[in-house]
């Protein structure tokens, strides 16, 4: 039983370790408060400096609840580094439809 308890424990210690370890860089600050200000923006996973935005998420809306800290998350050829407060995840999308900073 002590030998299973051990391998219980070392396997949720191994297991957090590599969540924290596939968290995104832009989780260690707190995103500033901001609202999509386009009409519709989409929403992006990813952003690879040679191919562009990758692996559409969804449209964000008007007046959507986002997070964007300006000069501390990347923003690559336009496309920013983006927390949707909505279903709480980080994404891309174009810095010209982020605005409305500390509005909310």
């Amino acid at each position: 039983m002590r030998y299973v308890k051990r391998a219980l424990a070392t396997t949720a210690a191994v297991v957090a370790t590599a969540a924290v370890l596939q968290s995104p860089a832009q989780a260690a600050v707190v995103p500033e408060h901001a609202v999509i200000v386009c009409q519709s923006a989409s929403f992006y996973a990813n952003y690879n400096s040679s191919t562009g935005p990758s692996g559409y998420l969804r449209t964000l809306y008007y007046g959507d609840k986002v997070g964007h800290t300006p000069g501390v998350h990347p923003v690559y050829n336009g496309w920013a580094a983006t927390f949707d407060f909505g279903p709480n995840d980080w994404g891309y999308v174009r810095i010209e439809c982020i605005g409305g900073y500390d509005s909310w």
